[in-house]
């Protein structure tokens, strides 16, 4: 039998993929493919490649595959540089240490196909995303027939694992989502979200819950915040160790905090200027009423940072200045640079969701959840198929990422108003571009100094985009601004209390400089964020009164403990 040539394998498998037909059967085989970004540009990408730059990608996989091949015809396991094939079943058998190399090689060159494609910087961007998607769908750690770890345990465990595997899978598919978390494990109320308080208010987009004080006197303006309409507030509220709500009540602040509801039916028809209007700005009146301050400290999360900033602009138009100050963490106001999140985003794509949506209709939190999980595939998608279907694990208890599959819906047409006016067009940046609850805004007209946090290795909010809300806030006193990055990413990076001792942050307080200056200026500090925010509200918290023996007052009675109805409906 004549041995196998390498070469002409290699320069077999780079003509597949160089030919539009290749790329055509692929989504023919895997048509949820096709809904994915980049789909349509991706079939014909192959025929978009200059020739000179196909040859010498070519010629370069010819050269790795063929040493690739020399080593394993000698005998010896490929060196593996990656963690889904860091045990060592990938590494004792060369056959599967061979099939790890294979496609951490064709995966490369893949990628750098998607990369020579002659298109515009957002199809290249949609095409790379589209490729990317793919080449860790079909890793071979996600195949029990080429996972030799699953293969192990299924030998180990006389066949249990596989088992346990194809029940997981069978949960998980009437529960709608891959479990990343023991669900058993967290109940909302019982060992999450219980910071001890009261819903005060609730109308049909809200509940506002206000918080008992855990200090003898209290800063005399309150904190309202303002969580993100996407996800349920208790990401800011999780367990005693690690809430920002408990630790901004701990350092003497008479917290309030908005707990949208998951939409429904009811509320369809609800956009952008309703939950601007009926929600944030009429949470802030309630506040007021309240805690009888004419000012809070105000907080927004990512989603929410950008309704509260519209909300204050709204109020600024009306000639009111509630804020003693503003917030922003991991928030969007300059959407010039939206990451990786750009290619779901184009004229195309937001018509489409217009012509569904946009005159009333619910954009289903499952959605959203999935497109977000497609940002981290292998963290958030084929890990947790690798561990519970292939292998049969159960899922360990962890408060974050039973969080993120607690998914919350959106109404459509305030969800296609957000992706045109923020995300397709960048409007709300322009002073007097958009009408907002019946006023045109400007943000530089909110008049309150603003603390803006954001993490670096975001790829929700890259930190830069963030940076960039220091020059709409406050445009001509931006010495009143502070920008404070953080270590890890758009949610860890946040949920990092002092109690932990993790991770670090980096500050520059040289006012009025971009965004190369300020990091090559900035100094690194061991630990969390937060006593830094905490310094910042007090500085604008006012001075120190007796705290409230009671929550609410005559005309806001407690409704309910806290967390309130709201937080626990599911979406349908």
């Amino acid at each position: 039998m004549n041995k196998p040539d390498p070469q002409a394998i290699a320069s077999a498998w780079m003509s597949q993929l160089s030919d539009p037909n290749h790329w055509q059967s692929w989504f023919r085989m895997m048509p949820d493919m096709n809904a994915m970004p980049g789909a349509a540009l991706l079939r014909d990408a192959g025929a978009a490649i200059r020739p000179d730059a196909l040859e010498a990608l070519k010629n370069q996989y010819i050269a790795e595959f063929g040493a690739l091949w020399q080593e394993f015809l000698a005998g010896r396991a490929p060196q593996v540089k990656d963690r889904r094939f860091a045990a060592d079943a990938w590494t004792a058998n060369p056959v599967s240490a061979f099939n790890a190399a294979a496609y951490l090689l064709n995966a490369k060159f893949l990628i750098a196909m998607a990369d020579a494609v002659e298109a515009s910087p957002h199809q290249k961007q949609k095409i790379r995303f589209a490729v990317q998607q793919l080449v860790d769908a079909m890793s071979p750690a996600n195949f029990l027939a080429t996972n030799p770890e699953a293969q192990q345990k299924l030998i180990e465990t006389k066949g249990e694992s596989l088992t346990k595997g194809l029940a997981n899978m069978l949960a998980d598919m009437r529960r709608g989502h891959i479990s990343q978390s023991d669900e058993k494990a967290f109940e909302v109320g019982r060992n999450l979200a219980t910071t001890e308080g009261q819903v005060v208010y609730e109308n049909a987009l809200f509940q506002l819950l206000q918080y008992k004080p855990l200090t003898a006197r209290v800063r005399e303006r309150p904190l309202l915040m303002v969580p993100p309409c996407i996800n349920k507030y208790y990401i800011l509220d999780l367990q005693p160790d690690n809430s920002l709500v408990r630790y901004a009540v701990e350092q003497g602040n008479t917290v309030f905090l908005v707990s949208w509801r998951n939409p429904d039916a009811s509320l369809a028809q609800k956009g952008w200027d309703d939950y601007t209007e009926e929600g944030v700005i009429e949470a802030i009146r309630v506040t007021r009423e309240i805690s009888g301050a004419d000012q809070l400290n105000t907080l927004g999360f990512c989603v929410g940072g950008t309704l509260l900033a519209a909300a204050l602009a709204v109020l600024a138009a009306r000639g009111q200045q509630p804020a003693a100050s503003v917030t922003l963490l991991t928030t969007f106001l300059d959407f010039s640079d939206t990451g990786v999140l750009s290619v779901f985003v184009d004229e195309a794509q937001v018509a489409l969701r217009e012509q569904a949506l946009g005159r009333g209709g619910i954009m289903p939190g499952r959605d959203l959840a999935s497109t977000f999980s497609s940002l981290r595939p292998n963290d958030l998608v084929w890990n947790y198929v690798q561990s519970n279907y292939l292998k049969g694990n159960e899922p360990p208890p962890f408060d974050l990422l039973f969080w993120n599959a607690d998914s919350t819906n959106l109404p459509g047409p305030m969800f296609c108003w957000y992706l045109r006016n923020t995300y397709l067009e960048n409007n709300l940046k322009e002073p007097g571009k958009l009408t907002v609850a019946g006023e045109k805004i400007d943000l530089g007209a909110i008049d309150a100094p603003a603390f803006v946090y954001s993490s670096r290795e975001d790829h929700i909010v890259p930190w830069q985009s963030a940076f960039a809300s220091t020059a709409i806030m406050n445009p001509g006193r931006r010495e009143r601004n502070r920008f404070v990055l953080g270590a890890s990413g758009h949610i860890a990076g946040v949920i990092n209390s002092p109690a932990k001792k993790k991770r670090s942050y980096w500050i520059n307080d040289t006012p009025g400089i971009g965004v190369d200056g300020w990091l090559a200026g900035a100094t690194e500090h061991p630990g969390s964020w937060w006593p830094e925010w905490a310094a910042f509200l007090a500085q604008h918290g006012g001075s120190e009164v007796k705290a409230p023996t009671k929550l609410g007052n005559a005309t806001y009675k407690p409704i309910e403990p806290a967390p309130g109805r709201y937080v626990k409906e599911k979406a349908e």
